[in-house]
């Protein structure tokens, strides 16, 4: 046994079964070594993988293949002609969700939307099909409830199904559901890479973000590209992912206890706390407040 396999620590998931054919798994890496952990899956499953920290390895064939999922990230992996066993290394500090559910579960889900998701198209349906996405901030707000939930084993499944169903829901959203024929910028990297630039700009400047013209001419494309461009390829409109965004910053900087509403308000960009409470509620449907005093109770 090789030095490297011998650190290499044996993990295991923490599984929820919903029902026969509906699974949530959950793992974390607490060790000082990557964690293997491993579950058979048999092919009438599709999985769902959700990267929350750290770094994750799906690996196949023996070691010969793969597949790489770093923090933040989604993996959507189903093959009808082969099983997918989970053989997962997390890296140490790692933690992740998974969602199974067998394929015929899955379709009555979305009988009446099977033209527009991909797969569930007739001539899809029985090929297999791999996809990895970013985690948008609205999906990481449901994958922390997931995560934290402290529920009465009585209505643990329920509040779970729930949770997962609202997770669905976002993750194949119309307006977030992108391929290469619909994006003309995935057939171009020098495109796409300015679009990603453009994200990085409005994120690191958040408070004070640039104009859309200026942040346009800072990248080098037209005004006009930048809004197709990153609607595109992110599924909203450059300041209506900045305030996603934002909202997402703020809410755990509040969970983190250590910044008040108006230091939180004018880290993201306000100037006022009533302007950052009413923002807050737009997104949240609650004031910062009573978001905390709801996540205390839920831990009590």
């Amino acid at each position: 046994m090789s030095e490297d396999q011998k650190n290499v620590a044996s993990g295991s998931f923490d599984e929820l079964q919903i029902s026969p054919d509906f699974v949530l798994l959950k793992a974390i890496n607490e060790e000082a070594f990557p964690a293997r952990l491993q579950r058979e899956v048999d092919q009438r499953f599709i999985q769902f993988h959700f990267n929350l920290k750290g770094h994750a390895q799906f690996v196949y064939h023996k070691g010969h293949y793969v597949l790489e999922l770093p923090e933040n990230q989604s993996l959507l992996l189903y093959n009808p002609e082969t099983e997918l066993p989970l053989h997962t290394v997390l890296s140490p500090g790692s933690s992740m969700i998974s969602i199974l559910m067998s394929i015929r579960k899955f379709h009555a889900l979305f009988t009446s939307e099977a033209d527009y998701i991909p797969f569930l198209s007739s001539e899809n349906r029985d090929k297999k099909y791999y996809k990895q996405n970013p985690v948008s901030p609205s999906q990481a707000i449901i994958l922390s409830q997931l995560w934290n939930e402290q529920i009465h084993p009585s209505v643990k499944g329920l509040y779970c199904k729930g949770k997962i169903y609202e997770l669905l829901s976002l993750y194949f959203n119309r307006n977030t559901e992108t391929s290469a024929e619909q994006c003309p910028f995935l057939m171009d990297e020098e495109n796409v890479q300015r679009i990603r630039q453009a994200k990085e700009i409005v994120i690191e400047r958040m408070a004070e973000p640039p104009g859309l013209k200026e942040l346009a001419a800072e990248i080098g494309l037209s005004l006009k590209k930048l809004k197709e461009g990153f609607k595109q390829i992110y599924g909203d409109s450059v300041y209506s992912f900045l305030f996603d965004y934002k909202m997402e910053v703020a809410r755990k900087m509040l969970e983190s206890g250590k910044f008040n509403v108006n230091e939180v308000g004018l880290k993201v960009g306000y100037s006022t706390a009533s302007h950052f409470i009413a923002a807050f509620k737009k997104k949240y449907h609650t004031t910062p407040k009573q978001y905390l005093l709801s996540m205390a109770q839920e831990r009590t």
